[in-house]
Order: structure tokens, then sequence, then C-alpha cells
């Protein structure tokens, strides 16, 4: 049909012509579009005679695979043009230094556990390390812990398998860094000053429990130590972590096996649009529990009770590091990049001194 050969070569014409995408995409709408002339001639088809139709439809898809083709090629060659107008305009001295990029990060659990020890080292607490997997004696009975206590159960501690007929005591994970403060008075006998951070287990998983976290337990032999040094030793180490000049922390009486008399430690805080203010306000938060060593620990670790006391503390390094950089999750934790780390203000790389402080 000499009609669609014409329109053909208007098209083809038109788009070789064309300088730049935006006419070349008014030539498309022109051509193709919903109301374009080759779409207006397809839906003409429908009134056409059967043979007509079979005839003059071949021809208009082929006119219209020929357009749809001169606009790609069209397109991409105004592509290349432009690129290659863009690439002599512009030009890149590659003889310039790169950009500085810091090289690792420190997760904020690796860096709290450095503040901490850090802080308590200023206070004359050395650090002390044992094996995450324990005997039940290390983790449990050297602890006051007897066999019904609730934590010896399967739902809340991981066991060590052992083989059929086996009848040797089981060693499982620690569930907290406890057997390393046995560990340590077993190997260096009193005085002692000590802390044990480091990964424990235990089988527990929501918003703010992880089967595998991190604590760090505290311990103080002397021949006069008392709860009034407990106190001074949390508060300075409150003060110096969350970098305040005044704390105030509430002792409760509680209970745990491995101390007597026994506190749980509250901070006093506020929460003023979402953001924790600690040291200040009219709330209280549990950051802690502590208490006086019990003989039978003293005791069993090879320290005469009647010569020695001293007193003992223990914490989650997590939960710290969730309070001191506003981080609501503790799974985040697990699930982290430098986008996370940056959005709760996470200085990578921040490294603590010997004075509890921060240095780039």
């Amino acid at each position: 049909m000499d009609g669609l050969d014409d329109l053909k070569a208007k098209y083809l014409v038109a788009i070789a012509n064309i300088g730049d995408e935006a006419g070349l995409e008014e030539l498309r709408l022109a051509a193709l579009g919903k109301k374009g002339e080759i779409s207006a001639l397809m839906s003409a088809l429908g009134k056409m005679d059967p043979d007509a139709r079979k005839a003059v439809g071949a021809m208009l898809n082929v006119l219209k695979d020929e357009i749809d083709a001169a606009l790609r090629a069209k397109k991409a060659a105004l592509g290349d043009a432009a690129l290659d107008a863009r690439l002599r305009s512009e030009w890149l001295d590659v003889t310039l230094p790169a950009r500085p990029r810091r090289q690792g990060t420190i997760h904020p659990v690796s860096q709290v556990m450095e503040e901490l020890t850090a802080i308590f080292a200023d206070m004359g607490f050395a650090v002390a390390e044992g094996p995450q997997i324990e005997s039940d004696w290390y983790n449990f009975d050297a602890l006051n812990i007897p066999p019904e206590h609730p934590a010896r159960q399967e739902h809340d501690t991981f066991f060590m398998h052992r083989a059929e007929g086996d009848l040797r005591p089981p060693h499982v994970l620690r569930t907290h860094t406890s057997p390393v403060q046995i560990r340590a008075m077993t190997e260096q006998g009193a005085p002692i000053r000590v802390i044990a951070p480091g990964r424990v287990y235990r089988m527990d998983m929501d918003q703010t429990h992880t089967p595998m976290f991190h604590q760090v337990e505290g311990l103080a032999i002397g021949r006069d130590i008392s709860m009034a040094n407990l106190k001074w030793t949390l508060e300075e180490f409150c003060r110096a972590f969350f970098e305040v000049d005044k704390v105030e922390l509430r002792f409760r009486a509680s209970h745990f096996p491995f101390t007597e008399p026994s506190a749980e430690v509250d901070i006093r805080y506020s929460n003023v649009g979402g953001q924790l203010r600690i040291g200040e306000g009219d709330k209280w938060m549990e950051i802690l529990g502590s208490g006086m060593v019990h003989p039978k620990v003293l005791a069993a670790a090879g320290v005469n009770p009647d010569e020695w006391q001293g007193f003992a503390f223990g914490m989650g390094i997590d939960r710290i590091a969730m309070l001191k950089y506003g981080i609501p999750d503790l799974r985040a934790f697990f699930e982290s990049d430098m986008r996370w780390l940056r959005h709760y203000g996470f200085a990578a790389l921040d490294m603590p001194d010997l004075a509890g402080g921060l240095s780039a």
C-alpha cells in the first residue's frame, strides 16, 4: 500500500532528523501511542473483511516493528552522543589521592567491653578469663546453686551432649561469667580484685534476650570490704560509663544463691522526648545484681570465709550498651551494619582511654 510506504518514509525521515530525546518521545507518541497514526490504522482493522484484515494487519505489524526499531536505534545514538559530549566536557584527575576510608569498625558491644575494662582498671580491677564450656561444678555447685535450682533445668541451660552410658557430670555452655570468679580465686587466692567480661548462653529469645549475650561480673575480696565499697564502686562506674556528673543508685533486697545479702541495683533516669537521660528524673531502672559473696562460694574456691569477705556484681554488657547508645532492640546487635550504627549515633573506631573517656 502506497499510503503505508509514505507513512513509513515520513517517520523514518523525522526520526533521522530529530536532535533530542524529548522530540524523539513526541514522535513515538505520534506514531505508536494510543492515539498515534499507526495505532489508529490498527484499530480500524476490525471494520475490514477477513481477507483484507489479514493482509493489511501483516503490513501494519511490519511497519510498527520498523518504526519501533528506528526509534530505539535513534534513542541509543542520542544517548551515546550525550555521553560523548559529557566525556569531552568533564575530566578526572587520576593523580589525586583517594578519599580517606576507615578500615574496619568496632561493634558497640566490643566498644562497651573496652570502655568498662578501662574504667574498672582505674579502680584496680584486673581482667580474668575462663572457658565458655564449663563443668557443672564451676557453673553451678561452686556458686551455691543446688541441683534443684531452676537454672539447672534444660529449659534454661544448654547442656553438652553425653554419649549413652557416659555418667560423668554434665558440661554446659556457661550461663554467666561467675565461674571465672571461682577459677580466679582458686588460682590467685585472696585478696583479689577482678572483672570477668565475656559471652554467656541461655535458652531465651525476645526483644531484650538472646541465646548468646555478654556479661561482666566483678569480684573484690579483702579483709574489710563491705557493701559501702560495693556502692561506691558501682556509682563511680556508672558516672564514668554514662558520662554524667550525678548518679543516684537504689539498692533493693533480692536473692542470689552466690551472694548474701543480695541486692538488685536500680539507677535513676528520665525519658524526655524518647531520649533516655541517666542520672536525673523520677524513674528507676534495674541495671544489675550484686551482693556480698556467700561464705559457701568463698569456701568452694579455697578462700577462708572467716578471714576474707568481699562483694560481687554482674550486669549485661548488651543491656548497658543499649542504654548508652539508645538502641531499643537487643536483636539489632546481630543484624547491624554501618548505616545502623550511624543511625544510633555510634562512632566506629572510638576507643576508650584509661580515664574512661573516648578518643578517636
